[in-house]
């Protein structure tokens, strides 16, 4: 084994200790599951197997709270398997632009074609409160880095993919859209940085998502991304940021968003069938 493998070996290597570990040859979606999310997995459908993220090359167990720090096989309805990854890494972290887009590629090299990218965000927008569920129709990349390692041109300008918003649109027809801005944290934006992303055309501001996603689109997979606003941003309220008060919002939230996410997945999933 190569001692230090490039990103694709890494993800293949992870990809067949996946295999191996679940039994499942190929999945078909992938959930990658932010603050607030995590409780779509049991409504997905059938857990096959839940691994420790760790066990796997190329993954660390998750530094942040709200992220469980697993990868789980899941049997949908239709008898195709969905990965759900618990174990997002930010850039924060520490551990490099490698490995924050490491469980994408293994999702791609594990045969996934589509990928479900969930998040929770401050909303640079009064009109949308906490609790608030956006579908991402594009980025804003702010974190002045790539996961593209050489001469990659990646065409960005379906990033988030139209077919997949209008598919959560059946499910509920009220969720709206917005521009995600990812920085690269782990402070919180100042006021002034907010005014800034509003101007360049950001609705909403985190620190994860748009790294993935590129990642993503050079693998050739299909991207679908869902915010859930945890607070206003700076200076659009009067109220100062806690991050305890950001994960209470994400509970509260929780069952409501987790039904939304199972009935997305299942529809999604039933339009394969189609």
């Amino acid at each position: 084994m190569d001692a230090n493998p490039s990103p694709t070996q890494l993800a293949t290597q992870a990809a067949a200790a996946l295999a191996e570990r679940t039994g499942i040859d190929r999945h078909d979606i992938a959930l990658t599951l932010g603050s607030g999310w995590a409780g779509a997995v049991d409504l997905i459908g059938e857990t096959v197997a839940e691994i420790p993220a760790s066990e796997i090359p190329g993954f660390s167990a998750s530094g942040v709270h709200g992220h469980t720090g697993t990868l789980r096989s899941v049997r949908m309805p239709s008898g195709r398997h969905a990965l759900l990854i618990g174990a997002r890494t930010h850039l924060y972290e520490g551990r490099g632009v490698r490995a924050v887009a490491h469980g994408v590629r293994t999702a791609a090299a594990a045969g996934v074609r589509i990928l479900i990218l969930t998040n929770g965000a401050g909303s640079a927008k009064s009109e949308w409160p906490a609790g608030t569920v956006v579908l991402v129709c594009d980025h804003l990349n702010l974190t002045a880095r790539s996961p593209l390692e050489g001469a990659a041109f990646v065409d960005l300008a379906d990033a988030y993919s139209p077919r997949l918003r209008a598919l959560a649109r059946q499910v509920d027809p009220s969720l709206p859209s917005g521009v995600y801005a990812q920085l690269p944290g782990p402070h919180y934006e100042t006021p002034a940085e907010i005014r800034m992303i509003r101007a360049l055309g950001g609705d909403l501001v985190g620190m994860s998502t748009a790294l993935e996603t590129i990642a993503a689109r050079e693998a050739g997979l299909e991207v679908l991304g869902l915010s859930l606003v945890t607070n206003p941003a700076a200076g659009v309220a009067q109220e100062r940021i806690d991050h305890l008060a950001l994960m209470a919002e994400s509970r509260n939230a929780a069952p409501r968003i987790a039904r939304l996410l199972a009935d997305i997945v299942a529809r999604i999933d039933g339009e394969n069938d189609e």
